[in-house]
């Protein structure tokens, strides 16, 4: 029904998506991001169920404005960088925009971001064909509802009005019909995003949707404060930025600190 989890050898030994489809109810499920692997190999230890590559690594890695710049290719070269760092949890590749527009472009898109070493992969919306398709062709799909910023413009919080709880909702039950062993539920109203927790089989991951969920995602970026702005919603746990300038001083005083003496 998830379809079929890559081979896993001695060496790889994350959950399968049987096993985070049934973590539903017992324990909740965590996933940060990575994009690089010295990050990946240090989140491996950390007790995480999911990692994820996600298209966010344009904004944060890459400078870009958006997500919808990152292409197939660099999802790929970021994904295998994970890769290299991780064996003990499951690894999660985002399909990047405009990669999955048709079923056959879909799971050739995530054929292609398994092959870099994802254990599965996760798209945007409530696109049943593509979704059903990547399942059959044996890739396990992870959905995503709410704010998609692959292709909404306005960054805000959905759900707000009753048109829009019952799309988000009407949503993450075609994709848990569909076979997603995990959807991703964004910037959603916390009262609709426990509401559609409640309705699918699916575990659902929230970011910004309140702690009525089954599991929380953060990017990694956030997180350790490794940019001078994170977003409101999140609480950084270390400030990476202010310690990189203080070593990159260091290191400048270091270097000048013979010419100066000689002087």
């Amino acid at each position: 029904m998830y379809g079929v989890q890559n081979p896993l050898t001695p060496e790889r030994t994350g959950l399968t998506p049987e096993q985070l489809h049934s973590a539903k109810g017992r324990r909740r499920l965590a996933m940060l991001t990575a994009y690089d692997y010295p990050t990946a190999l240090a989140l491996d230890g950390c007790g995480l169920d999911l990692i994820l590559v996600g298209d966010s690594l344009g904004e944060v890695e890459l400078g870009f404005a958006t997500t919808r710049e990152v292409s197939l290719a660099m999802m790929c070269h970021h994904v295998l960088a994970v890769r290299n760092g991780v064996t003990r949890t499951h690894v999660v590749g985002d399909m990047p925009a405009d990669t999955y527009r048709t079923p056959a472009e879909a799971i050739e898109s995530a054929r292609a971001i398994v092959a870099a070493g994802a254990d599965s992969v996760k798209l945007e919306g409530a696109l049943i064909p593509e979704v059903e398709a990547i399942i059959a062709a044996g890739i396990p799909v992870m959905g995503h509802v709410g704010l998609l910023p692959q292709t909404h413009t306005e960054r805000r919080r959905r759900g707000k009005t009753q048109d829009e709880a019952d799309q988000i909702l009407a949503d993450a039950r075609a994709l848990d019909a569909a076979g997603c062993y995990a959807i991703v539920i964004e910037a959603v109203d916390p009262d609709v995003a426990a509401r559609v927790t409640a309705a699918v089989a699916a575990p659902t991951i929230g970011i910004a949707a309140g702690i009525g969920t089954d599991g929380q995602v953060l990017v990694s970026t956030d997180l350790i404060g490794q940019l001078p702005e994170p977003p409101r919603f999140v609480t950084p746990k270390a400030n990476v930025f202010q310690t990189v300038i203080d070593a990159g001083r260091a290191f400048a005083r270091e270097v000048r600190a013979p010419a100066e003496v000689a002087a």
